[in-house]
């Protein structure tokens, strides 16, 4: 990531010719926010004296606290390419913080920059995270408004004219390359409609901030292309949802601190107690990697979704999987979190559960190398494999009780982060759905 001081802002923006900047911070259901400002007030913006009102921002603050200022990091300067040539626009990810100067507890990065201070405590220097968003695409109506129409019928690695949305995920590409991203690829995936695109994995904090921006500039190009991009995790019945297997590894000092030659699936003692911290906590820590109603329509069996908790570095129906490259590429690959989840509070938790499992040296069962789906309850059983929670609620639940992921959340993202979940799935749970109607319309 480009490093800049505030002469490079000020100058770029002059050169740029940027008339407008976004000061851009992500709330605590992971939807970003913004305060745009014009090119004249951007002095006062680095001096971090720009105010908004954080009462009408989901969970942070009642309307008598309300004042929040706005902390710019420097470094997540970039002009959005597509905006018009006679006045460009920019965009600064901020961090939160109180009129006193403290780092505001609601707010995600912040939080995230607080667990990954825990870790630098255990003597780590980094946790890198290389992210695998899918998103599906469906057509607009003459309002603009989106259709359940897929755009095209193609599948997994398919071509044009199959792909009918490859040059929708081309000029995805080139806008995010031209912001400063290293694509590693590029295709459709399983399901009709459903598409990845790969970026270079970095540091913890700036793959989450990537994550935001990708997602925006995802919906940006795909509405020029009269087409709706949704990272919904289940938007059809009966076909694959959407993932985000997040790529995982902690580094000392410049070395990769899961990589051991010469050991079993040349796996550091780190790496294996990493896993078995990861499994220890996942069923408790899925509320925050899978945050909607609907992501537990995903994860059910026969559609790649991990829903089993094991792990293995052969087969990919567990929830851990071990890709095969080694040395600086070592990783362990998360393979339940969802598109759907806050990309910070995601990392906090699982940064959290992998070191509860070094912190304790925890040991991970034996890898499980057989396909999961295919096996029967009393198999799993005997294999020591348990479910992932199959509701919110039931996710809701177990987060509350585990004092590990609660304390990777924070007192006040936790209250807030269940209340609305909550709301949620009590709306859900009231609603009369088209499901009912077709069962139980003629029935009774």
């Amino acid at each position: 990531m480009a490093k800049f001081t505030r002469e490079d802002i000020t100058r770029l923006a002059k050169e740029q010719n940027v008339k407008f900047i976004r000061l851009q911070f992500t709330d605590i259901l992971g939807t970003i926010k913004n305060v745009e400002i014009p090119s004249g007030q951007l002095e006062k913006a680095l001096d971090n004296k720009m105010m908004f009102d954080g009462s009408s921002i989901e969970g942070f603050v009642r309307i008598e606290e309300s004042d929040m200022l706005l902390y710019p990091d420097l470094d997540t300067w970039v002009v959005f390419p597509w905006t018009a040539e006679k006045g460009k626009v920019a965009r600064l990810i901020c961090d939160i913080y109180t009129p006193e100067g403290e780092p505001f507890g609601g707010d995600p990065r912040n939080n995230l920059r607080r667990v990954l201070k825990e870790m630098e405590e255990l003597g780590f220097t980094k946790f890198n995270l290389g992210p695998e968003p899918e998103f599906f695409l469906f057509k607009l109506d003459q309002k603009g408004e989106p259709t359940l129409e897929l755009n095209d019928a193609g599948g997994y690695f398919d071509l044009a004219p199959t792909d009918l949305g490859e040059n929708c995920r081309r000029d995805i590409v080139l806008e995010l390359e031209e912001m400063g991203f290293e694509i590693e690829a590029s295709h459709h995936e399983v399901a009709p409609g459903q598409h990845e695109i790969d970026f270079k994995y970095a540091d913890a904090l700036t793959a989450c901030d990537q994550i935001q921006t990708f997602k925006l500039v995802v919906k940006t190009i795909a509405r020029k292309h009269g087409l709706h991009a949704t990272f919904m995790p289940k938007p059809l019945f009966g076909v694959n949802g959407s993932g985000m297997h997040c790529n995982l590894s902690l580094f000392k000092d410049g070395k990769n601190s899961f990589y051991e030659p010469g050991s079993d699936l040349e796996l550091s003692d780190d790496a294996r107690h990493f896993i078995a911290g990861i499994l220890k906590h996942a069923p408790n820590f899925t509320a925050v990697t899978n945050p909607t109603v609907n992501s537990y329509k995903r994860l059910v069996p026969g559609y790649e979704a991990p829903c089993y908790v094991a792990w293995s570095a052969r087969n990919r129906s567990p929830l851990i999987r071990i890709p095969a490259s080694r040395g600086l590429s070592t990783r362990v690959e998360v393979r339940s979190v969802d598109p759907a989840a806050n990309p910070y509070l995601a990392m906090a938790v699982l940064l959290k559960a992998g070191l509860d499992g070094i912190k304790n040296k925890l040991t991970p069962p034996a890898p499980v190398d057989r396909n999961i789906y295919v096996m029967n309850k009393q198999e799993r059983t005997a294999a020591g494999i348990i479910d992932l929670p199959g509701t919110l609620l039931a996710a809701l639940e177990l987060l509350q009780a585990d004092e590990v992921i609660v304390s990777g959340l924070g007192e006040h993202i936790l209250e807030h982060f269940i209340e609305a979940k909550e709301i949620e799935w009590d709306m859900f749970r009231t609603a009369v759905h088209p499901w009912e109607r077709e069962q139980y319309m003629n029935m009774y």
